[in-house]
């Protein structure tokens, strides 16, 4: 059998997920989309919220369910794209495949102006505490995210440990950056990957996925018109291209 692990980014919580579980046929397939440590709940005692302790906890949870159910198919988006990415690279031998969208461990991306804000100290912390729930809705729900999923992952930003935990997790990546560690380690990705990418990403340019697709040739599917959060805000294009693909494999 053959389970699916799904891994959420920044700043958002597995109610991302919610439109495209809705749409995608799974039938009996396992399925797993936790929360990534301090996201929804206080942030582990001793848990560092770097990169490298995120992708030891992914791994952690696709042993699990390696365990259980045997090869997996992860999912990520957005730092959870990194994640998949990164413990896909780890332990081939747990994935049947990979697939993630608006995120891909690139050597040139040098992130994105609020990454580059966080990973700045002072600043980063000046900007977590003026931002507030509120706009953090509004500002999603204009980027295409459904008003109900905004308004959910905006109550979860008044936690302390969640915003302490992103501003480890990109201090750690240096705002964004690859080059020197992660992405060393492209090749050992596995063959069958795919990318799901919304064309008007303003903070991963559909250029960095054309960029990966080419270089590493996997698949890439452009979901004109969305945006960052593209698999919630068309869910419905998100769920044909990810079925075709399993239905590949």
């Amino acid at each position: 059998m053959t389970a699916r692990l799904f891994l959420h980014g920044v700043p958002d919580s597995p109610a991302i997920w919610r439109p495209l579980l809705g749409r995608l046929d799974l039938g009996d397939v396992p399925v797993a989309a936790p929360a990534l440590p301090g996201f929804t709940r206080p942030l582990p005692a001793g848990f560092s919220a770097t990169k490298e302790a995120y992708a030891d906890w992914a791994l952690g949870e696709a042993e699990a369910l390696f365990a259980k159910h045997g090869p997996i198919d992860i999912v990520g988006h957005d730092w959870g794209a990194l994640i998949a990415q990164r413990v896909a690279m780890l332990r081939p031998d747990l994935i049947r495949s990979w697939a993630v969208s608006n995120a891909v461990i690139d050597p040139d991306y040098r992130g994105h102006r609020i990454a580059r804000i966080w990973n700045t100290p002072v600043l980063g912390e000046i900007f977590m505490a003026l931002s507030k729930p509120a706009a953090l809705a509004k500002g999603l729900t204009q980027q295409g995210l459904p008003a109900d999923i905004a308004v959910e992952e905006a109550a979860q930003w008044a936690s302390r440990d969640k915003r302490r935990a992103i501003l480890c997790l990109y201090r750690s990546a240096k705002g964004l950056s690859f080059e020197h560690d992660w992405a060393l380690d492209i090749d050992r990705l596995p063959a069958k990957g795919t990318l799901i990418w919304g064309a008007n990403d303003p903070y991963v340019a559909l250029a960095v996925a054309e960029r990966f697709a080419a270089r590493t040739a996997t698949p890439l599917t452009v979901i004109e018109g969305a945006g960052h959060w593209a698999i919630a805000e068309r869910a419905d294009e998100v769920a044909l291209a990810l079925g075709r693909f399993w239905d590949s494999l």
